[in-house]
């Protein structure tokens, strides 16, 4: 948890909190999830997988010490599944303790709040407070067309009908952060509602500061060398070039292997950390010397 809680005042003092709690940010991503915060406008992450969109949002509720609700988007994902479905078991047992009784129960008995299931829209429409939850919208670009076009009347309304029980209204409007690997484009109608930043691939400084906050007690050459070996293998005509999330892991692993020098053998030896692709690691192979610096 941050030092400082509540709003932040400025962009400095938002990027000031997500260090705190092991995210590294510029300034225009540190302005755009701001202004998000701010505005209580959506915001859309995209960016090549690896760069860090999700740990952002997940970051961004820890450093404003309110709860994540996490909707993971993927093909034929429909509007029940991210809003609510009735627990039909708990129903056809309530059914069967009437008819034990010799009762009979109305659709009303059966369609009552105890029986609804709320899944992550409905959740974050219906948070508590005091403080409105930090809605991540993940890999929305997995998601079909009709999915989207129900997510667009979602962000503009905050507000879910549900036949049997009514309207519920967002009493703390989340803070929905939405991204994208862009493997389709998105509507521009759903864009028009979002504030928007692409986050690049960091430079060799900034991925060194990311892996000494992220991997404890990693030495800084170590961070450095990993980050410029990084670099290499991004230059290189790769199927899945790695991003951020596989320097943290390729660190890690070197660093808890004690691995003092970072040589070929050492580069082979981890290849597995950060290369998940059996022709990615053949061209890696092929520049071995280069990826370790030799």
């Amino acid at each position: 948890m941050p030092a400082t809680t509540g709003e932040p005042a400025s962009a400095g003092e938002l990027a000031a909190r997500l260090a705190e709690v092991g995210y590294l940010t510029d300034e225009a991503l540190a302005t755009a999830l701001f202004l998000a915060v701010a505005m209580a406008q959506p915001i859309l992450l995209e960016g090549e997988p690896g760069v860090g969109k999700t740990e952002a949002a997940k970051s961004l509720a820890r450093a404003l010490d309110t709860e994540l609700i996490r909707l993971q988007c993927y093909e034929g994902l429909s509007s029940a599944d991210a809003l609510y479905e009735w627990n039909y078991p708990r129903q056809l047992l309530g059914i069967r303790l009437a008819e034990a009784r010799g009762e009979k129960l109305s659709e009303a008995d059966l369609f009552r709040e105890e029986y609804l299931l709320a899944r992550p829209l409905l959740a974050a429409i219906e948070h508590p407070g005091p403080r409105p939850a930090v809605l991540l919208i993940d890999e929305v670009d997995r998601a079909d067309d009709e999915f989207e076009a129900f997510l667009l009347e979602l962000l503009a309304e905050a507000t879910v009908t549900i036949p049997e029980l009514g309207t519920r209204r967002a009493r703390f409007r989340p803070l929905t952060v939405l991204t994208s690997n862009r493997t389709r484009e998105l509507h521009d109608a759903l864009k028009r509602r979002c504030l928007y930043h692409w986050i690049a691939h960091p430079d060799v400084d900034r991925v060194a500061a990311i892996i000494r906050l992220r991997v404890p007690g990693v030495a800084g050459w170590l961070a450095s060398r990993v980050a410029r070996s990084v670099q290499v293998l991004r230059g290189l005509e790769l199927y899945k070039p790695p991003g951020v999330a596989e320097a943290i892991n390729w660190a890690n692993a070197l660093h808890v292997l004690g691995i003092s020098t970072m040589d070929s053998s050492a580069v082979r030896q981890t290849m597995s950390a950060v290369l998940k692709y059996s022709e990615d690691r053949v061209i890696a192979e092929d520049s071995l010397a280069e990826v370790a610096g030799e």
